[in-house]
């Protein structure tokens, strides 16, 4: 791996409007370039809106969705990179060939080439589909890269076997924070009050995001899937209300011990910027362990226990 700078951001969608986010992706990118950044990761579904999805027909969704890489947001992404010289990576909804619909994360690197990962859990929406397959590969910059989507990343085999794929960064991107958890000690719900009146409330608002139901869940969590795993991890997540939610921000970049190289605290739009020191790769502890890994105990990991269950059924039965 060879050094290089990253941006992470946190982002405030406009429901359903994907030239208004186009926008607000170039506002952040061309600020970036001013600082030199290699590589910057928006977050999950930023592109056509998250939360209010589960509520659109399927013919809505259709209408909402492009194919990639033709379709015209992947293009105008892969312009940006070209242009700038820099890795993009933005959330939306994809329609196959087949016209099945996808929470695909599409990254479009500095020499034009695009890479798509297919959300593994998908669960927004019953009209569309989880991938099948995980996304590892190597950027113009000298790095290579791994993408889960949110969910992707809660499930612990999904991060090791992107790391066993040869992942030294992770792109990790969210629409997280403010979401109703079935634990209780998970996520809670933040009122929606509470962030409409932000301007007189930011002291409120902002101990909410840091809190139990944002940054303190993250921290149970996060650092050990770059710690474990030997990896830098960037964290990108939605901001502000999303529908009947709100999202904590919270965006951050980890190094391969699990520690947090840059974060942000603000209740706004945000981006923070980090240098990806690949000396800190070789001896991390995630990497020395898995050269201890004895793969042949490790069968019953992919086999059924009859406790599986599809991942919308886990995420909103228990509610």
């Amino acid at each position: 791996m060879h050094n290089i700078k990253a941006a992470s951001v946190q982002f405030r969608h406009k429901a359903g409007d994907k030239q208004a986010n186009l926008k607000t992706i170039t506002h952040f990118v061309e600020q970036a370039a001013n600082k030199g950044v290699n590589l910057i990761v928006f977050p999950e579904m930023c592109i056509t809106g998250y939360w209010h999805v589960r509520n659109l027909s399927k013919e809505e969704i259709i209408d909402l969705a492009e194919p990639v890489p033709s379709g015209s947001s992947v293009h105008y992404l892969r312009s940006l990179s070209l242009q700038y010289g820099m890795t993009i990576g933005a959330g939306l909804i994809e329609i196959s060939e087949q016209g099945e619909l996808y929470n695909s994360y599409v990254v479009t690197l500095s020499d034009g080439t695009v890479h798509t990962h297919r959300k593994l859990h998908t669960f927004i929406s019953a009209h569309m589909q989880s991938g099948s397959s995980y996304t590892v590969f190597d950027i113009p910059e000298g790095v290579r890269l791994g993408v889960l989507t949110c969910y992707d990343n809660n499930i612990v085999e999904n991060a090791r076997i992107t790391a066993l794929l040869g992942a030294e960064v992770l792109l990790a991107p969210h629409q997280t924070g403010g979401c109703n958890s079935a634990s209780p000690k998970g996520m809670k719900r933040i009122d929606v009050a509470l962030w409409e009146e932000r301007s007189t409330k930011e002291a409120e608002l902002l101990s909410e995001f840091q809190g139990p139901k944002g940054r303190q869940w993250l921290m149970r969590w996060l650092p050990s899937r770059a710690h474990d795993n030997g990896m830098f991890l960037i964290f990108s997540n939605g901001v502000g209300r999303d529908d009947d939610e709100v999202r904590t921000g919270n965006a951050m970049i980890l190094d391969p011990y699990g520690e947090i190289l840059t974060e942000s605290k603000a209740i706004e739009q945000d981006m923070v910027i980090a240098e990806l020191d690949a000396s800190l790769l070789p001896s991390s502890n995630g990497r020395r362990w898995m050269k201890a890994r004895r793969p042949e105990l490790y069968s019953p990991l992919s086999e059924k226990t009859g406790k599986e269950e599809d991942t919308r059924t886990v995420r909103f039965h228990y509610e």
